[in-house]
């Protein structure tokens, strides 16, 4: 070996020779796939201008790729709903959001919030003697990031990593309300709205008539839609565009949480909602 360890065949084989300006220096530009998709070209185009800008308004982002306002209002918005990027709701503009900011990994993401949402979860449980869960979307699903178990001898067992179809549970439609219908429309395009019990929704028709019917009350509600004798309700957890969404459920045998008993639920899920939103938010 050499000194510093470089093997001598190397330094034979390298030489003195400086490289500048040759082809192992330039860098060769990339050639385009044989097969490109429009659709996401230009959506990483549209996440390369948030390097270099601060803020960057519809207008601008349009001009710049060169497509229709139309279509980059839709790339936008699908950008926002993965957190990419996060609007200013006084001025419009657009500026880059946590999932840019933040290099942890989604699953850490989630452990933060399990953390911090977890004394709401044993408060919920404790004062309904239901099964507390918290839930993400990711994509056209549901994903239960915690559950804290009912005291009770009959309850409802924990979820904690299971995923099922968002327009089968309560907190999967809670959080279905909330999306742009343009974010809607891309998050279940394509998707077959599986059917888990007889009571489950089966169309999109359906699943739009429960979506606003959501959005108007300001809960969600489950009753055997996932699975037989058993009720949920959900509300969505208020936050701003740069935290990540998530919704607060409480399920329980459909004998103790049933149409009749969703006000009395909302009223203490509502107001713990709105807590682990100031939290999380604050």
């Amino acid at each position: 070996m050499s000194r510093g360890g470089e093997p001598h065949g190397a330094c034979h084989l390298l030489g003195d020779r400086s490289f500048a300006g040759t082809e192992l220096d330039a860098a060769a530009p990339p050639r385009p796939p044989a097969y490109p998709i429009a659709s996401v070209d230009n959506a990483l185009r549209l996440l390369l201008l948030f390097r270099d800008r601060q803020v960057l308004r519809l207008s601008e982002a349009s001009e710049l790729l060169g497509v229709g306002r139309s279509t980059t209002h839709r790339l936008l918005a699908m950008l926002q709903f993965h957190g990419f990027v996060v609007q200013d709701p006084d001025t419009r503009t657009y500026m880059a959001g946590p999932a840019l900011r933040d290099a942890r990994p989604a699953a850490a993401q989630k452990a933060g919030l399990r953390s911090r949402a977890r004394p709401f979860l044993e408060l919920l449980s404790g004062r309904l003697g239901s099964t507390a869960h918290l839930c993400v979307l990711e994509g056209a699903s549901v994903v239960f990031v915690d559950s804290v178990e009912s005291a009770k001898p009959t309850r409802i067992g924990s979820r904690i990593g299971v995923a099922l179809p968002a327009h089968c549970t309560s907190a999967g439609k809670a959080l279905l309300a909330q999306l742009p219908p343009e974010v809607l429309s891309t998050v279940l395009h394509g998707e077959q709205l599986v059917a888990l019990t007889p009571s489950s929704i089966r169309s999109l028709h359906e699943l739009e008539v429960a979506l606003a019917e959501t959005r108007r009350r300001g809960y969600a509600t489950n009753f055997a839609e996932s699975e037989a004798d058993v009720g949920a309700v959900a509300v969505a957890v208020p936050v701003g565009p740069a935290q990540l969404r998530s919704a607060l459920a409480v399920s329980a045998p459909a004998e103790r949480l049933g149409p009749a008993d969703a006000d009395a639920v909302v009223d203490v899920l509502g107001r713990v909602a709105r807590a682990l939103g100031d939290r999380l938010t604050g």
